[in-house]
Parts: C-alpha cells; structure tokens; sequence
C-alpha cells in the first residue's frame, strides 16, 4: 500500500460517508438509524486505514513520510501538499480513533438531527486530520480554521440550555486569534515566496526583528486553542453545554491543535522569537497550572471541574515544548495524546451518569460504588491516570515534562510539578463525592451499571491508558527523532550545541537506543 495516497484517504473519506448521510431518504427513524450506521462504519474504516500509517511509518528518521505533493496554485507556489513525520502521525492516529468512539457513545443520547449530527463529526474528523497532515500553510489554516465550523454546530445545536452563547463565544475567541495568524502566514509567503512548511522549516532565514511580530501574531491563535491562561475562558462554558461526544472531541483533540502549532511553527520557523518569549511561556504554564486547579478544586458540576483540569494538563504542554529539552518536548507530546485518551474518557464518564440522572452536579450523586461497580472501577482507571499514577499514560508525559523542566531551571521544575498535587487533590475529591459514601437518593439507587456499548466504547481507552503507562516506548520511539531533529535545528539557529539526550543515559541501553 506503499503508492497508496494513504493520508488523503485518511483525510477525504469521512466526507464520502457525509455524502452517503446526506443523500439518505425515509422516515426519520429510517434515516437516523442509516446515518448512525453509516457513520461508525466510515469513522471505522479510517481508523483502520490509520493504522497501516502507523505500522508502515519508518522509525528512526525525522523525514516526512507517506508524502503527497500535487501543485494547486502553481502562479502562487501553492500546492496541495500532505505528509506526516513523528510529531504529526500519532495525533492522525487519536483523532480517527476518537471519532468511531464519539458515533457509539451518542447512539442512544442524540435523538433529534441525528442526521446532521453524524455528518457534523464527519466532516469535523476530514478537518482534524487533514490539520495533522498538512504540510502546506495554505491547506493548514484551510484545515485549522474549518474545525471551527461543524464544532459550532455541535455545541449550538445539540449542547445544553446555554449553547447559543457558548458556541458564540468558543467561535469567536478562536476566530480572533487564528486573523492574525492569517496575517502572519501572508508575511511569510511576501518574504520567502513560499507556501511550504518543510521549506520555511529547514531554508528560510527571517530577521530576528520580524520573527517577534510573527510569533506574537501565532501565539495569539495558538494560546486561545491550547488555551492558556488567561484566554482559556471559553473552555469550560464550551465544555458544559457541549454534548458529551462534543466535549470528547473538543478536549481530545482541538485542544492539541494550539499545541501542535507551536511545534510545527512558532519553534521549528521563529527560533530566536521562541527563545525571547519563553519566560513568557513559562509564566503562563506554572500559572495555569496552579491556578485552574485550585479553580477546579471548589467547582461543583463535573464537566466544569474537568475542562479546569484540562487547562491545567496542557500547562505542562506548554512548559515542556518551551524548555526545548529531547525529555521535554517529548514529554509534551507524550501528555497530549495521554490527555488525549484520558479526559476524552472522563467526559465520556460524565456522560454516562448524565444519561441516566440528567445533572452534572457532583452533590446530585454519591455512593454510585453500591449499584455501578463497573462503572466505579472505569472511572477510579482514568481519575488516577489523570494525577499522573504510575503505571499509567499520565505519569510518563509529566514525568518526562518536570525532568526536562528541572533542566532549565529548579525553580521551574518545583512549580510545574506542583500540579501533580494538586491534580491528585480535585479529583479524588470528585471521586469520593460521586462513587462512595451512602445512597441517599432513590434516583441514583434506580441507575445502572455500564451497558455493552459503554463498555465498548471505554474498553480501547482503558488499554491504550494502561498499556502506555506501563510500555511508552511504542510511542517515544515514534517521535524520538523528529523531536531531536527540532531540538538541534532549534539551538543550531541559536548558536548552541546540541545538548545530549539525558534519558537515553537514564535507561538502559535497548531503551535508550530508540531515544
């Protein structure tokens, strides 16, 4: 399958399965039931086309894979053009892996438009995906701005009492900051003539006077879809009125997005901008770190309490892309497929519970151990996976985080690994007030335990949660030599020596060989 365009199938064929939905004709029941169908089949069929991405992809070099190149504008050096190297191809993988997820776990939740709602994730995973694989700015803003639209229908049309104002303000916040990226992308092309990201990445020169206005005009898109402190207000109030498929997307991928800009783009193209404004970064990381979570420790409705502890989570994102550490960066990839996986699973809990009680309000439950065992062991899995248990995915990505952030600076390091406690702190307490203690309402003692579906749905989280935790070399050696290739050519462009890979000297040396 080698002269397959691999990611352009990946990339279009939900569109084909949108198609199919939207020329479906019947009754409404006939109609949402063909579209249900039609929808997990497709979402299903590319994720297993994900899959020869991921064992076809070759370990070891930090070259472009599975390249597809065809001119589009030729008169304006601009072509269609899609690749995939160790940064972007995992985030492929998680984004058609959580659509098919989304499908099931809305099955019975979505009762009206179901016809729209299934194609709204459709195109939303073209867009996703599509991102992840650009290599062309062009195509990418096309692709980073595009989620915004299917998103917004999501949330205003199926989310909760407030969704009007939530999609408005989601819409807005992040429309604002992607105009000026916009602007940015335009002065690059007016300088170096091209539209092309590998190209900006390893030939063009930019003065250090431009590179600063460039990366403020990208942080300005970026920050608002990590988001960081303190333009992450749009976050909880999308969160809660989102529907709960909404809310997994939203935190399992969008969030990764702002993430993966700066790794594709602010680093790699303004290195000397990204050395001048890391202390920038750093302050808003340990802030947000710090203080969502003690926002989230007196939040009283879960999903709220969750896209607290999102903020929180993509803090060490942002610290660890800035330390510009292999440990690091690698760390915050690691934690933002960890994310990815986990707190698409505890929205995906919240939405259980909300299912059956219709209230999100964790004073609503308590003592859901008696008669949802199953559901109790589930959630006790992501709930420590989130504070970073070992043994599980959360505590490689913030392990490898807090060592590359003691290398900049101890200081630096306490304060980001602050929020291991604190993360420890709210979400056991959502956990003791929500699974044990005594029933004392007949409505949570009528609810019931996990249906096949959920388990369905919840059974390829827990291993993926588990198995990375416990085995991340599948992954760390993935990613290992783009991020030392980004590592290099960042302090190369500073005027530094490479530093030396301090885990591969850690691990023993069949480990550190993949490092």
């Amino acid at each position: 399958m080698s002269t397959w365009p691999l990611l352009s199938l990946v990339t279009f064929l939900p569109l084909v399965g949108a198609f199919f939905i939207l020329t479906a004709r019947g009754d409404e029941e006939t109609v949402a039931t063909s579209a249900r169908y039609v929808a997990l089949w497709t979402s299903l069929i590319t994720f297993l086309l994900s899959l020869f991405i991921w064992f076809g992809f070759e370990r070891g070099t930090a070259e472009f894979q599975f390249v597809e190149r065809v001119e589009w504008i030729p008169s304006l050096n601009i072509a269609y053009h899609m690749g995939v190297d160790g940064i972007s191809m995992p985030f492929v993988l998680l984004s058609t892996l959580l659509v098919p997820l989304c499908v099931l776990a809305s099955w019975d939740s979505v009762k009206t438009r179901v016809k729209e709602y299934m194609i709204a994730f459709l195109v939303l995973e073209t867009f996703m995906v599509g991102m992840f694989c650009a290599l062309d700015f062009v195509a990418f803003y096309i692709f980073f701005e595009g989620v915004l639209i299917p998103m917004f229908l999501i949330i205003g049309v199926w989310g909760g009492v407030r969704r009007v104002y939530a999609a408005f303000k989601f819409f807005l916040y992040t429309l604002a900051g992607s105009v000026l990226m916009l602007l940015a992308m335009l002065t690059l092309y007016f300088i170096t003539g091209t539209t092309d990201i590998p190209t900006l990445i390893y030939e063009a020169e930019i003065p250090r006077n431009v590179q600063l206005w460039l990366w403020l005009a990208f942080f300005a898109a970026f920050a608002v879809k990590v988001p960081m402190w303190p333009v992450h207000t749009w976050l909880p109030d999308a969160h809660v009125e989102a529907p709960t498929a909404g809310s997994v997307i939203l935190a399992g991928v969008l969030l990764k997005m702002g993430a993966y800009g700066f790794l594709r783009f602010s680093v790699p193209m303004l290195p000397e901008a990204s050395a001048y404004f890391t202390p920038l970064v750093f302050t808003l990381s340990v802030v947000a770190i710090i203080y969502t979570s003690l926002v989230a420790l007196v939040q009283n409705d879960m999903k709220k309490l969750i896209a607290y502890s999102s903020v929180a989570h993509m803090g060490y994102v942002t610290a660890g892309i800035f330390t510009a550490t292999q440990q690091g960066v690698e760390g915050a990839i690691f934690q933002m497929l960890s994310h990815g996986v986990v707190s698409a699973a505890l929205f995906l809990c919240v939405g259980v519970v909300y299912d059956r009680l219709h209230t999100r309000e964790i004073d609503a439950y308590g003592g859901l151990a008696s008669n949802m065992p199953r559901y109790a062991l589930v959630f006790m899995v992501f709930m420590l996976a989130s504070v970073g248990l070992p043994g599980t995915s959360g505590f490689v990505g913030e392990f490898l985080v807090i060592m590359g952030s003691f290398q900049i600076s101890t200081w630096l390091g306490l304060l980001v690994a602050s929020g291991m406690v604190l993360g420890a702190a709210y979400m056991l307490l959502l956990y003791r007030r929500v699974i044990f203690g005594v029933i004392t309402r007949e409505n949570v003692r009528r609810m019931l335990d996990l249906g096949w579906r959920e388990k369905t749905v919840f059974a390829p989280l827990i291993l993926l949660a588990l198995i990375f935790g416990i085995y991340p070399m599948p992954v760390l050696d993935v990613m290992s030599a783009s991020v030392e290739n980004l590592i290099n050519n960042y302090q190369l462009a500073l005027g530094e020596q490479p530093a030396p890979n301090l885990l591969a000297q850690l691990l023993p040396q069949s480990w550190g060989g993949a490092l």
